[in-house]
């Protein structure tokens, strides 16, 4: 399992839906994931109903900050629907089954996995719909930018290197 699999695994939680769980693990993830810091204490701060409104405001499909990397990735439904095939049978090689109320693509569902198995295949295939995501949330102005900021940190760039932050 390599080193960053608590990031993963705290990103995963940042990028849900902050429901009363997410806020109950917040000290934790506070203290596991220093990389998560900016926004797990930016979290912490916001009322409840703020965060919920704006996790909805941020990840409506209207804004273009999809959570579903095929999307971002794969162009038409078609396409999409045969890449969700791969990410299911990626999860089942690893004797993982996905039984989640989002589709197999969802980042969080990826980061998960990757905590999980160490298997960074996905999140490198993807690594250009991460950064596009990243920028589009850093554009927009959500302090969740900066939980793909952590994530893409850790992944090696078009060179083969990891960045450095």
């Amino acid at each position: 399992m390599p080193s960053d699999a608590v990031l993963y695994q705290g990103a995963a939680l940042c990028l849900t839906y902050p429901d009363d769980d997410f806020r109950a693990r917040l000290p934790l993830l506070r203290e596991a994931a220093p990389q998560l810091r900016e926004f797990v204490d930016h979290a912490a701060l916001a009322p409840p109903q703020e965060l919920a409104a704006h996790y909805v405001e941020v990840f409506d499909s209207e804004h273009g900050h999809s959570l579903y990397l095929s999307r971002w990735h794969d162009g038409d439904a078609r396409r999409r629907d045969m890449s969700r095939a791969r990410f299911q049978e990626l999860y089942r090689a690893h004797e993982l089954e996905f039984t989640g109320a989002e589709l197999p693509d969802f980042l969080p569902a990826v980061l998960e996995f990757t905590a999980r198995t160490g298997n960074l295949a996905l999140l490198c295939e993807y690594r250009g719909a991460l950064d596009r995501l990243r920028t589009r949330l850093a554009d927009f102005g959500t302090p969740y930018a900066s939980v793909l900021d952590a994530v893409c940190a850790t992944l090696p760039t078009a060179s083969g290197r990891r960045t450095v932050r």
